[in-house]
């Protein structure tokens, strides 16, 4: 006799079909006192190995998917520090060109007008990248935000309030980037 291979939807097919009480094929035959068949025992093996390999690929699938938007978040990081650190590689050159506007006589307005472009154009290509300048003067010291560099005693402004910007500090996509250097006022009278 030769024996003959049966695939488990056979066997479903070929058992009795049993109410959903929340009892398996197994448990109701031991209730009843009935030996579970081999076809029986063979589908509740089968069951049970499907369940665990469904269970297992929802494991990895989540697993995946968790790698994924680690690895993305990890890129947009590594991105963000490489634009942060090449922006901030151009700031002393932004700070060159104000300070070759800020001590230029009116003898070489050629020279001049060329040199406020080229400021113009870099400051526009960085604002593009997300930075932005930090409002210093006339403010309140902030410590995140500025330097103290000078404290200057004073009765002609409150206490705290920035006087002069040394050196503009900025900003990149909401992050400081350079804290602004300034001039504090220290109100003796408050």
């Amino acid at each position: 006799m030769s024996a003959k291979h049966i695939r488990p939807e056979e066997i479903e097919r070929e058992l009795p079909a049993a109410e959903d009480d929340g009892f398996t094929e197994r448990q109701a035959a031991e209730e009843v006192g009935e030996g579970i068949s081999p076809a029986a025992q063979e589908l509740e093996r089968v069951k049970a190995e499907r369940d665990s390999l469904v269970d297992r690929l929802a494991r990895l699938q989540a697993e995946f998917e968790n790698y994924r938007k680690r690895s993305q978040r990890e890129q947009l990081e590594f991105k963000e520090y490489a634009v942060s650190e090449a922006v901030r590689s151009l700031l002393p050159g932004l700070d060159s060109l104000d300070l070759a506007l800020k001590n230029a006589t009116e003898e070489h307005s050629d020279l001049l007008q060329g040199i406020e472009l080229t400021r113009k154009q870099l400051l526009d290509a960085l604002f593009k990248l997300g930075l932005r300048k930090i409002v210093a003067e006339g403010q309140v010291f902030d410590p995140q935000m500025h330097q103290a560099v000078e404290m200057v005693d004073t009765a002609e402004a409150p206490d705290h309030q920035i006087l002069q910007e040394l050196q503009p500090g900025y900003m990149l996509k909401g992050r400081l980037l350079r804290p602004a250097m300034v001039r504090v006022a220290r109100n003796p009278n408050h």
